[in-house]
């Protein structure tokens, strides 16, 4: 049996977790299930995400051969080679009731509303939760009565407050200056910012090149192309206001930040900057695992509990055997549409945002461990296999991570947008080495209506040397923020 403990931040400090008499129950319950504990393992979390999509115990089965067709619901459940028992530290009370209510479940599951059947995680529904929550912002902050960055911790971005703006302009300008001096810099200077949230941080960034321009006395702001870019055109309206005096150097763009050729790319070889803020976070992911030296992809797919589902049917006058289909209407239509196609349960667009947000709070996530037949076979993106997770994989140990897909394949396909002389500099939430998933959970969290996923650095910097690109992760903004600075430049 394997107990795996990565609360590492809690086990030390004035108030420390107790893990020995947490496990205590643990092995009481274990005990009692006839379990397979050489093919066991035991996992403690410490999930610092006061809402996410776990219950404080989670049984997940790891599977002796990738299914070969899709399961029918109630099936004979797949041969298994072993068992994960994921615990929740902070909230581990009555853990040893837990455990066995959580193993008779996997003997005898319970009638949770499924949502969709196993898949990878990236192509869960959840995304569509995420997709509509950029798509109808607007009608959250109208129910919340709040705009969406004041869910963050502290009501703002750690990566609005870097205060990195004049070194990279200053940077910029010397890089001008040269490439002027050989008569090779182009008329039109592109600056490019994918993630605008509130447009601070363009409005910073512009204010302190005008100014910085007007001292250097080379006039290229005249020169200057300011393009901003972001999936919600509701955040792109309110960061449009925020930079208004300097409306005539700006452009933007609706963009899928997975696919930035698909909108920028006019763009190509011609960015000399392109700043990302918050988005890699926030974009489509799988998690995959190397147990007993076997790659493994996990599989997930979305619920809701029993008591929620008929909880929520009984407000909205249905049953919870047809929830599911009107929770995927809500993602199909949105919240207008959905009000108008269902009056008699929802009968206001206040009502379908109401429904959403509890709906959205109940959804769970069942996860469990498939092998895979090869990493090659895996297709991390649609340009990259999984070949590229080998030496991650194989130099931790038993380990989850991240495969960060939508952040990789946004990543790969901005580093063309750049001048031979640009840089792509991203604020995230980097993990900078492969390590870190050992001592942590890093995600899926809930922010708001969102979904939030820490990002495989070292994934992202093997991809941008492989291209020929330098990748540095450094930390950003003060001492202990989570957010971390990502620069990547043409190697020299």
């Amino acid at each position: 049996m394997l107990i795996d403990v990565r609360a590492v931040a809690q086990l030390a400090g004035p108030d420390p977790v107790d893990v020995a008499g947490a496990l205590a129950p643990v092995f009481g319950a274990i005990g009692s299930a006839a379990l397979d504990l050489a093919s066991l393992r035991v996992v403690c979390d410490w999930i610092q995400y006061r809402h996410n999509f776990y219950e404080p115990v989670e049984i997940r089965p790891v599977l002796a051969d990738r299914p070969r067709q899709p399961e029918p619901d109630g099936g004979e459940p797949p041969a298994r080679a072993g068992l994960e028992i994921a615990i929740d530290m902070r909230r581990g009370d009555d853990l040893a009731a837990r455990i066995s209510n959580a193993l008779a479940e996997q003997a005898a599951p319970a009638e949770a509303v499924l949502l969709e059947p196993w898949r990878p995680a990236s192509e869960s529904c959840l995304w569509r939760f995420n997709t509509l929550y950029w798509q109808a912002l607007s009608r959250w902050e109208e129910a919340t009565g709040r705009q969406y960055e004041q869910a963050l911790p502290g009501g703002r971005s750690e990566a609005r407050d870097t205060g990195v703006a004049g070194d990279l302009i200053r940077e910029l300008l010397r890089v001008w200056d040269e490439l002027d001096a050989r008569r090779a810099l182009p008329e039109e200077l592109y600056i490019a910012e994918l993630g605008v949230g509130n447009g601070s941080q363009a409005r910073t960034w512009l204010d302190t090149f005008a100014d910085l321009d007007r001292q250097h006395g080379r006039d290229y702001y005249r020169r200057l192309h300011y393009l901003m870019g972001d999936y919600s055109a509701h955040v792109l309206d309110r960061a449009r206001k925020a930079v208004a005096h300097h409306r005539e150097k700006v452009s933007t763009l609706v963009l899928d930040a997975t696919r930035p050729q698909q909108t920028l790319a006019f763009l190509r070889g011609k960015a000399f900057c392109v700043y990302i803020s918050n988005v890699y976070d926030n974009l489509p992911t799988d998690d995959v695992a190397s147990i007993r030296g076997h790659p493994y992809l996990v599989e997930v797919r979305a619920c809701l509990r029993r008591a929620d589902a008929a909880r929520i049917a009984r407000r909205y006058r249905t049953r919870p055997g047809e929830l599911a289909a009107l929770i995927h209407r809500l993602l199909r239509l949105g919240p207008d549409l959905l009000a108008e196609a269902a009056p008699g349960r929802l009968p206001a667009p206040s009502d379908a945002v109401a429904f959403w947000q509890a709906t959205w709070s109940a959804l769970r996530l069942q996860e469990r461990y498939v092998p895979l037949d090869g990493l090659d076979a895996y297709q991390v993106t649609p340009a990259i296999t999984g070949e590229i997770l080998r030496p991650l994989l194989e130099s931790s140990g038993d380990v989850r991570m991240h495969v960060s897909n939508g952040a990789l394949a946004s990543f790969a396909g901005t580093l063309p947008l750049l001048h031979p002389f640009g840089r792509l500099q991203c604020h995230d939430l980097f993990l900078s080495g492969p390590g870190a998933y050992l001592t942590g959970f890093h995600g899926p969290g809930k922010y708001d209506g969102s979904v939030v996923n820490w990002v495989n650095g070292p994934l992202l910097a093997l991809a941008g040397n492989r291209r020929g690109f330098d990748v540095q992760i450094t930390p950003a903004g003060r001492a202990g923020a989570n957010v971390k600075t990502l620069t990547a430049q043409v190697r020299d």
